[in-house]
């Protein structure tokens, strides 16, 4: 019971905070063999509450900043920049500087001639002798001497030219024994030694053995051995199979086996063109060393039977074919005449109606489809 005067206050209602109070923290009970005598650790005080948001203080976010408006000021000018200077103008280069010429002295200004003292003669007595009255006798200087100007510095010497490449002296052959010596019993003369010359003479020998067969054995190894089969067209010619044809082709092969025995093998054939142009061609294949004369000697042997004329060059552009042409006549009209031969083969057309240059270059044209070289 306390008096009237001395009632306690009454507790304020706690404030609503939005958080449960936390009960205070239990004793701490004893673990098992621990004395008693030992206190018990004081509890830790409990923790302020955490402060309110309604109590703290309000923070503006825009203290501090400019809140005018948003122009900005213009930049500044840019500073001027001064112009580059100017590059010294350069004189060409025109060999190492020459040396300065020494100008001539300046002469020496003339020095003052100190000016005589003429003293005033007097009267003297006429007991003594009279002498002339002294004369101050002064250093005179010498007349300036004018310098001649220096001399110019004379150019240097140019050098001197390169000395000639040294050449070999030519040794004297040793000298021999007088004539009519004998060498002494027991001892032989020395013969004198020659120079070798089999290097020189060994290369001559393997360019001529080397470089004549294999600048003579290429054409002849790329054209034989070679084989010859009659196609059915060429160009705008047709093979004909007419009886008379045939006769006539088997008639050339015979011509062809007798004057040349040596062939391997021999073709004939007879084409035509709708035209009317006629084109008869045979020859064989088989080795030919000189094919140059085999064409002249072919030309000849048809001399006769074509009436030819004389027989023209036709350039082939291949090493080892030559080729010959003749204009004659056969059954009355023109006809022309052309040979190609190489290591590998013969092959002889009479042409009508075609000039020389167009049966030269036909004949060609027939030779590359009818002649194969099997090279190995």
């Amino acid at each position: 019971m306390f008096p009237a005067d001395e009632r306690p206050a009454e507790p304020s209602a706690p404030r609503w905070s939005g958080s449960a109070a936390v009960p205070p923290p239990k004793p701490r009970k004893r673990a098992w063999g621990e004395s008693a005598e030992i206190p018990p650790v004081p509890a830790p005080p409990p923790a302020p509450p955490p402060e309110q948001p309604e109590h703290r203080t309000p923070v503006d976010p825009w203290a501090g900043a400019d809140t005018g408006g948003w122009d900005l000021p213009p930049p500044p000018p840019p500073s001027p920049t001064l112009p580059y200077p100017a590059a010294p103008s350069t004189r060409p280069y025109s060999g190492p500087p020459s040396p300065p010429v020494q100008s001539p002295a300046p002469p020496e200004p003339p020095r003052p001639t100190p000016p005589r003292v003429a003293y005033p003669a007097a009267p003297p007595p006429a007991s003594y002798p009279v002498s002339p009255p002294p004369v101050a006798s002064y250093p005179v200087s010498p007349p300036p001497v004018s310098r001649a100007p220096a001399p110019a510095r004379p150019a240097p010497p140019p050098p001197p030219p390169p000395a000639p490449p040294r050449q070999r002296r030519a040794t004297a052959p040793p000298a021999g024994p007088p004539p009519g010596q004998q060498a002494p019993r027991g001892y032989a003369p020395t013969p004198a030694r020659k120079r070798r010359r089999w290097p020189w003479v060994l290369l001559l020998m393997l360019a001529c053995c080397c470089g004549c067969p294999a600048y003579y054995g290429v054409p002849m190894s790329s054209q034989y051995p070679a084989e010859a089969s009659l196609p059915a067209e060429v160009a705008d010619l047709r093979l004909r199979d007419d009886n008379t044809s045939k006769a006539a082709a088997k008639q050339l092969e015979a011509d062809v086996r007798k004057a040349h025995w040596l062939a391997e093998d021999t073709f004939a054939g007879v084409y035509a063109t709708p035209a009317g142009k006629r084109v008869t061609i045979f020859g064989g294949t088989g080795f030919r060393f000189t094919p140059e004369s085999d064409a002249e000697d072919e030309i000849t042997r048809l001399t006769g039977q074509y009436s030819l004329g004389e027989a023209q060059v036709v350039d082939t552009g291949v090493r080892g074919r030559h080729q010959r042409c003749a204009v004659g006549r056969a059954d009355g009209q023109d006809v022309v005449v052309c040979t190609s031969v190489d290591h590998g083969s013969i092959a002889t057309a009479v042409f009508t109606r075609l000039s020389l240059d167009d049966s030269a270059t036909l004949l060609g044209t027939l030779r590359e489809q009818m002649v194969t070289t099997n090279q190995k």
